[in-house]
């Protein structure tokens, strides 16, 4: 079974990225696997296109940087 959300695709118990879910919000805040630490890249930064969202473990969209950091992200250093 496959359903489609704004932004999301969700295929059994796998979200994939299909695109921020509102036009104009590039902020992709994603949690590091290694360290849980709530991470968020902006266009231009180094790793920012191989970034995935997994909306089913927590990660999300953001529309501006300012909204990230109230919400509790960090940029990311890189």
């Amino acid at each position: 079974m496959a359903v489609l959300f704004v932004g999301l695709f969700v295929v059994g118990a796998i979200a994939l990225e299909i695109g921020p879910p509102l036009v104009g919000c590039a902020v992709k805040a994603n949690i590091s696997q290694n360290t849980g630490e709530r991470i968020y890249h902006v266009p231009g930064q180094k790793y920012y296109w191989q970034t995935r969202i997994n909306w089913l473990t927590g990660e999300r969209w953001f529309c501006s940087e300012s909204d990230a950091r109230r919400a509790g992200w960090r940029r990311s250093h890189i």
